[in-house]
């Protein structure tokens, strides 16, 4: 898929959004791709899965054992990830504050992982689920999003693979340009602002 086609399905799905928004990190955009709801739909939902996983580098696609997603965001795509790759696809969530894999899922010492997220801002709930990951026997090898926000900059200590990147400015909510300042901020994702 093109970025244009990546982005039309963003629009489609009227999760393309534009106003001013508080991102989980606690950082301001007036631009939120409301993965959520590009994910509403199944179909769609695989589509773009299907586009991330062509993506992947063949030597990842064939070094994976199984996909690990942080709950909330990145349990759709982790699980469309795990289909279009044939893998099994389980998630971390945070029951006490701290990711840990949920309950009942397991790792097998040294199995390989790619963690899967919705989208990678700042990287730290990628490298909080990947630290989880870790504690739980498994080795992350690579990790993949549908939207990198981060302009290019997020090391992860592992390659990094996204459908699309999008590079919109983000602000503290000290330091806002004055158009965004006159706007009512909104908090559209699934984490308590930093």
């Amino acid at each position: 898929m093109t970025d244009d086609e990546i982005l039309a399905e963003f629009r489609a799905a009227g999760a393309l959004l534009e106003g001013h928004f508080i991102l989980s990190s606690g950082l301001r955009s007036s631009r939120y791709l409301q993965c959520a709801r590009v994910l509403m739909d199944p179909a769609r939902g695989e589509r773009l899965a299907r586009a991330l996983a062509a993506k992947l580098p063949a030597a990842i696609r064939d070094a994976i054992d199984v996909v690990v997603s942080p709950a909330m965001g990145g349990v759709i795509i982790g699980h469309e990830m795990g289909r279009a790759l044939g893998k099994r696809a389980m998630f971390v969530e945070r029951p006490q504050g701290e990711f840990g894999l949920r309950r009942g899922f397991d790792l097998a010492p040294g199995e390989r992982v790619l963690m899967v997220e919705d989208v990678i801002t700042t990287g730290l709930s990628s490298r909080e689920a990947i630290a989880a990951i870790a504690a739980a026997g498994g080795k992350v090898v690579a990790a993949a999003s549908l939207v990198d926000r981060s302009g290019g900059s997020v090391d992860l200590g592992v390659p990094l693979t996204a459908l699309i990147r999008i590079d919109v400015p983000t602000y503290s909510a000290e330091d806002l340009p004055r158009d965004l300042e006159a706007i009512p901020a909104t908090k559209p994702g699934s984490r308590a602002a930093a």
